[in-house]
């Protein structure tokens, strides 16, 4: 497996507004080989910004590859504006991706 994430530094009271781009987006992920889920993150407020992450999970990293060179990326991301006219973000996204080495899962339903 492969996860791929992007950090995303949005600042502090264009949160709303970065929920909506991506609730809002069509994400084509659905129709790639070897994607297996998608999640959008939120994560700690600092004094500027509010920290999110994307975070896809692909069978293996070419699954992810593929997906980066096809016309659905490209149709995901161009649609994938901010309409508000001003910035949501604190620089660019960081992109970090992972091998998965290990995975345990609970044995049982809850």
């Amino acid at each position: 497996m492969f996860i791929a994430m992007n950090r995303f530094q949005v600042i502090k009271g264009a949160e709303q507004d970065f929920e909506n781009v991506w609730s809002s987006r069509e994400s084509y992920l659905g129709e790639m080989a070897g994607f297996i889920e998608f999640h959008l993150l939120k994560g700690p407020v600092a004094d500027d910004h509010t920290l999110y992450s994307s975070h896809t999970v692909w069978a293996d990293k070419a699954s992810f590859e593929a997906w980066t060179k096809s016309d659905a990326f490209r149709r995901a991301h161009a649609r994938a504006g901010n309409e508000t006219g001003k910035s949501l973000y604190l620089g660019h996204p960081k992109f970090e991706g992972f091998e998965v080495i290990q995975t345990e899962r609970k044995s049982s339903a809850a």
